[in-house]
């Protein structure tokens, strides 16, 4: 997995900023494969856009995830710890990544994994209407209007099987009320967050510099890491 250089970093978030979350997930994965047409990556199961971005993450901020959630009955906020090869360990291959969209039959239905295109068009919908919006988008064969709450449940289970790693969710036991409950994994949102906090730092090391020496943009981004930051301590040490 490829690791994004200063001017690449800032480059891409300067793109996602404006974009909708969706938009910006394609964007993300299509930053951590290039190999991918960028066009048809809307259009790739779930787990596939997943497992790059944990890998890019990896790549670029470390293998250990520092997470946490807020308690749904009382509040507290829920420190956990991942770790990215635990959570890949399900995962085809990165080199398998980009396959044909996998299929599966359910409560006599032939359905396929969804896709960040299905999950737009159903994004302004509740909760219930989206679910049966994107079922109904994800039914290649059958009735899907006309399944019952078994049949519902047999057609979730069978997309868990196809794409498992399109719905990361974890156990977690509030500490402080004793609710246990699921926690789900936004490796977009998380990939996202970590971006913007780095590129925030690149453009104040940017304006330091720039300050104190004249150089533009280009020219302090272009610096290695480690020089870069052994003229920010020769700024800080002149203050």
């Amino acid at each position: 997995m490829r690791v994004l250089d200063a001017a690449e970093l800032l480059s891409l978030w300067e793109r996602g900023t404006p974009r909708h979350a969706l938009d910006r997930a394609a964007l993300l994965a299509a930053a951590a494969r290039p190999d991918w047409p960028a066009d048809a990556i809307a259009d790739l199961p779930l787990g596939a856009i997943g497992a790059s971005l944990l890998r890019l993450r990896a790549a670029n901020f470390g293998p250990h995830i520092d997470a946490h959630a807020d308690c749904r009955h009382c509040g507290q906020r829920l420190a956990f710890a991942l770790d990215v090869a635990e959570l890949l360990r399900d995962a085809p291959p990165e080199e398998a990544d980009g396959r044909p969209m996998p299929v599966a039959e359910a409560a006599g239905l032939r359905i396929r994994a969804p896709s960040l295109r299905d999950l737009a068009a159903v994004a302004g919908l509740a909760p219930a209407d989206a679910a049966d919006a994107l079922l109904a988008r994800c039914t290649l064969a059958g009735q899907p209007d006309a399944i019952d709450a078994a049949a519902h449940a047999q057609v979730d289970e069978a997309l868990e099987a196809l794409d498992p790693q399109a719905d990361l969710a974890f156990a977690l036991t509030c500490v402080g009320c004793g609710l246990q409950d699921m926690a789900q994994l936004d490796t977009a949102a998380l990939l996202w967050d970590e971006i913007s906090t780095r590129a925030g730092a690149l453009l104040q090391e940017v304006h330091r510099l720039a300050s104190s020496y004249g150089w533009s943009e280009e020219q302090i981004l272009a610096l290695p890491a480690t020089r870069r930051a052994h003229y920010l301590a020769l700024v800080e040490g002149e203050s």
